[in-house]
């Protein structure tokens, strides 16, 4: 070992040089609130349950979704329709319980591809952080997109891009 190596002023120098180099280049980091990241067209994020152009929920609990979730993160009870209901539900069957467990959901969207009613759809939004993990449990109320009538504006911010599809 020589004394250059001994003090270990070459090593040194060689970080400060690649530190030094760093400096100028492209930084890969954004300010977040005041940036927004762009993602692509095929982007997988929140799940979102859809409404028909009346209001009314698409989803009828058949429960596809939740058996084709290999992480088995949906869970929901069917209830039955009440005749003063018709307005709310388009199907005599709803989910009257509807829970997506966004920790254990990889996002991958067979849940999406499930569903014959388009009732649900992964969104361009991105999961929002929490401080419990209660608060990872997304219920039917959290998931639900804007009224169409009510809030227009809203809905059509939610629906983004995709096709109204009747069924």
């Amino acid at each position: 070992m020589t004394a250059l190596e001994r003090i270990y002023l070459w090593n040194i120098l060689k970080g400060m040089a690649i530190t030094f180099r760093h400096i100028f280049k492209k930084k890969a980091t954004i300010n977040y609130p005041e940036q927004k990241r762009s993602f692509s067209a095929v982007f997988r994020g929140l799940q979102i349950l859809n409404r028909d152009e009346e209001g009314r929920e698409r989803c009828t609990a058949c429960g596809l979704c939740a058996v084709a979730c290999p992480a088995e993160a949906i869970t929901m009870e069917a209830a039955e329709r009440l005749p003063t209901e018709e307005h709310l539900y388009r199907e005599e069957k709803y989910a009257a319980k509807y829970e997506i467990n966004m920790l254990r959901c990889i996002f991958c969207g067979l849940c999406e591809e499930a569903c014959p009613k388009d009732a649900i759809y992964l969104s361009q939004t991105f999961a929002q952080a929490n401080y419990s993990r209660s608060g990872f449990i997304y219920k039917k109320e959290d998931l639900l997109i804007p009224h169409p009538k009510e809030d227009p504006e809203a809905y059509a911010k939610a629906l983004g891009e995709r096709k109204t599809i009747n069924n």
